[in-house]
């Protein structure tokens, strides 16, 4: 009968390792798959009209949110001082830099890939490619950006979240998305405000 318990308890085990690494290996592929399902339904072309079409003087307010078609996003903008807090919820904006409606260097952080959030807000971060657009909506005025460059840092590369003398947008997160030991960062300028 011992025996007998031992090998159920084995076979229980081999059953939870086999269920968990399928859950590891598996889950940083399940937002490319729902991304590829998103791509054909059109929503890639409704945010593209949204990054140029500003909130209708009469609409009420709307909460300030970031739109990148070529990421399919469209994801409200957390304030607060507590990073981890803010980050857990989406973008966020990083207190230390500007706003769009006060020019300088608008710095929005987001996770790229957690476990308990397989899709971070910026998963799609590289999607965003030099001449990508940008709209950010921010006090119920539509900021237009366009992306000017993009590159990977080290995480002591704190020169990204300097100021700047134009309205500049630097959106960054984690990469490589297996071993996140370095930061994408996507800088985009100014382009029209409505």
């Amino acid at each position: 009968m011992n025996s007998k318990f031992l090998k159920r308890a084995n076979n229980i085990l081999i059953v939870l390792i086999i269920v968990v690494n399928g859950y590891v290996i598996a889950t940083p592929f399940y937002p490319r798959l729902i991304f590829l399902v998103h791509s054909h339904q059109g929503q890639a072309v409704q945010l593209k009209q949204a990054v140029h079409q500003p909130p209708a003087a009469s609409a009420p307010a709307q909460p300030d949110h970031l739109i990148i078609p070529s990421m399919l996003l469209d994801q409200p903008i957390n304030e607060g001082t507590d990073a981890y807090a803010e980050l857990d919820k989406g973008v966020w904006r990083w207190p230390g830099g500007s706003s769009p409606d006060k020019a300088g260097n608008t710095v929005l952080l987001g996770h790229r890939f957690t476990y308990t959030t397989p899709k971070g807000v910026f998963y799609f971060l590289d999607k965003a490619t030099v001449g990508s657009e940008i709209g950010l909506v921010w006090n119920n005025k539509l900021y237009t950006y366009k992306v000017a460059a993009t590159k990977v840092v080290p995480p002591t590369d704190v020169s990204i979240l300097a100021p700047t003398t134009e309205p500049t947008l630097t959106l960054y997160t984690c990469t490589p998305l297996w071993n996140p030991k370095s930061r994408l960062v996507i800088t985009a300028l100014l382009e029209t405000t409505k």
